[in-house]
């Protein structure tokens, strides 16, 4: 146990100093995927829709219950990518509104179905876009 503390300590030291001294851990380029490289990272653009953005999500309990219910069966899906499991998920007064990209055209009917199932087919706004 006290091995384990003094590890914990000197880790902890050790990552403070190298943040302290500005060294930054690099990773190889090719070490990722290539769209991970590619990626657009600002939605800007599309959340200047005139739709709902997430932090527009009301906190009400039951359209936050909704919410985590949705968010729940999308990322207990496994076949479901990264970016389906990343989608907005926003309810307003029980109205649902899906947005962000997805890999496929199946994985957004999909996403879709999951959302449909648990507040209603006509309580769903898809907003998804297909990569």
């Amino acid at each position: 146990m006290k091995n384990l503390r003094a590890r914990m300590v000197a880790t902890g030291v050790a990552i403070a100093a190298m943040s302290f001294t500005g060294v930054t851990l690099r990773c190889q380029a090719n070490s990722f995927p290539a769209e991970a490289n590619t990626r657009q990272a600002d939605n800007t653009g599309a959340n200047k829709q005139n739709t709902p953005t997430a932090d527009q999500q009301k906190n009400n309990p039951a359209d936050r219950e909704l919410a985590q219910k949705i968010r729940q069966a999308i990322n207990s899906d496994k076949s479901i990518s990264t970016d389906g499991h990343n989608v907005k998920v926003i309810v307003r007064d029980g109205m649902v509104t899906l947005k962000g990209p997805v890999k496929s055209e199946e994985e957004k009917k999909n996403i879709e179905g999951k959302a449909s199932d648990l507040a209603g087919a006509d309580k769903v706004t898809d907003k998804l876009t297909v990569k």
